[in-house]
């Protein structure tokens, strides 16, 4: 009676190949289905970076501008106003008035591009067309993204 007891315990400890085969069915198809929402999620992520960057180095221009509207920060005639490059706003300038030699800085440091991963933004100049992607080198007006990729949204990255 012992080894009946065995042997019907014996046989249903594993599992057959047919269970196995749907098991393994089963994980393809999901691992089929995730991957793309992880890579789109992985997009969405660099595009939120991307957006946060140029707003950031935007705030920076305009504020450049504005305390050189103001008159606190010795300009060149044919700059408008505008930083003569993006190493300015982290280098920073001398504000007039500031004793010592107290530097006002813009930007900690020139971000990433997450879609080109260098520090290589497109610059526009006051004196450039708006949709130029040739800097004249006269001023920076505004940056963009150098990546020819698209977003999800159809749009180019060198458009925003």
């Amino acid at each position: 009676m012992k080894s009946h007891l065995r042997r019907g315990c014996a046989s249903q400890a594993g599992f057959t190949f047919l269970e196995m085969i749907a098991t393994m069915a089963i994980i393809t198809l999901l691992a089929s289905v995730a991957l793309p929402l992880a890579t789109m999620r992985a997009q969405r992520l660099k595009e939120q970076e991307l957006r946060q960057d140029l707003r950031d180095m935007r705030a920076a221009i305009d504020h450049y501008k504005d305390l050189s509207d103001q008159g606190l920060i010795p300009i060149e005639p044919d700059s408008f106003g505008y930083p003569p490059d993006l190493e300015t706003l982290v280098t920073g300038v001398q504000v007039k008035g500031a004793s010592g030699d107290v530097r006002y800085k813009f930007l900690r440091k020139i971000p990433v591009d997450p879609m080109t991963g260098n520090t290589d933004w497109g610059l526009r100049s006051m004196q450039d067309d708006p949709d130029s992607d040739m800097w004249g080198g006269e001023n920076v007006f505004d940056v963009y993204s150098k990546s020819q990729g698209t977003a999800l949204d159809g749009t180019a990255y060198s458009s925003w």
